[in-house]
């Protein structure tokens, strides 16, 4: 033992030990492996920000693809990159990382045992990205809430109420509910119900209620607006009035016209009535 020692001690190269040499080797291979290290890191950092740039580039030069998708998509391929980058770097160092991707799964499963709420949220949001039932910009009503879609992220959608106040909803609520989107069509078909007296002309009440609808510019023709008597009532002979109008008009229009018939009646001396009883006494 004593004699290989000294083997290792000796001066076997431009008066460089044995021992000095492995040292050197160690050295060289560690810097070998820093520098490939810092330019895969370089390389990964560049590659996925390329990648990502690209993807979300596709939706900002065509209109007609949504924005808040490809900027999703673009992440996921940016992250993905960087992760494969990760990989190649402890590679380098010799690392075996197939036991530290196992390591990392049964991690990732007590998280996500923990925190199944959370990712029941982002799994909605994936969705709801990918399947877009909605858009920012849009008027939805959804789990019981009413207004503009202002923001949808992985976690949750934050929409604007009527009365302009923020609204946070967890994604889980809003993809395992029922979705109304006002917006995805052009338009929407209003509908009013308008009581006249038995004793009013139902022809008169009719042209009425129809040349004052139809002379406001928003009302549409195509599709046919439908006039009809739907009820008889208590008190009340009841047209029924379903006109088309634009989407984007919808709310104003139709508080507009119940005003403007009201008005219209009345200047044609039409009865509008309300219910009355008449009580009886006996003697």
């Amino acid at each position: 033992m004593d004699a290989l020692q000294d083997l290792f001690n000796q001066e076997i190269y431009n008066g460089q030990t044995l021992a000095d040499l492995v040292t050197l080797k160690a050295l060289t291979g560690l810097l070998g492996s820093l520098v490939a290290a810092i330019v895969i890191i370089l390389l990964g950092i560049v590659l996925s920000g390329w990648a990502k740039r690209r993807i979300t580039g596709l939706s900002e030069r065509h209109a007609s693809l949504d924005q808040t998708l490809f900027h999703f998509l673009g992440n996921i391929a940016r992250y993905t990159i960087l992760a494969f980058t990760a990989l190649f770097v402890l590679n380098t160092f010799g690392i075996q990382t197939t036991s530290l991707i196992a390591a990392i799964g049964a991690v990732g499963l007590a998280i996500g045992l923990a925190l199944q709420g959370t990712l029941s949220n982002v799994a909605a949001g994936v969705m709801i990205i990918l399947f877009r039932p909605f858009k920012i910009g849009d008027f939805i009503a959804v789990a019981g809430e009413m207004g503009t879609v202002k923001d949808i992220t992985l976690n949750v959608t934050e929409i604007a109420s009527l009365g302009n106040v923020q609204t946070i909803i967890p994604n889980s609520e809003v993809w395992g509910n029922t979705i109304s989107n006002y917006s995805t069509y052009p338009l929407r078909r209003a509908e009013w119900t308008f009581g006249v007296g038995y004793g009013v002309n139902l022809a008169r009440a009719e042209e009425v209620i129809r040349d004052t609808i139809m002379a406001d510019e928003r009302s549409l023709d195509d599709p046919a607006p439908f006039f009809q008597v739907n009820n008889l009532g208590d008190s009340s002979v009841d047209f029924l009035v379903r006109v088309w109008v634009s989407s984007a008009d919808y709310f104003q229009y139709q508080a507009d016209m119940k005003r403007k018939v009201k008005e219209a009646l009345d200047d044609n001396g039409l009865d509008i009535p309300f219910p009355t009883r008449t009580l009886v006494q006996a003697k």
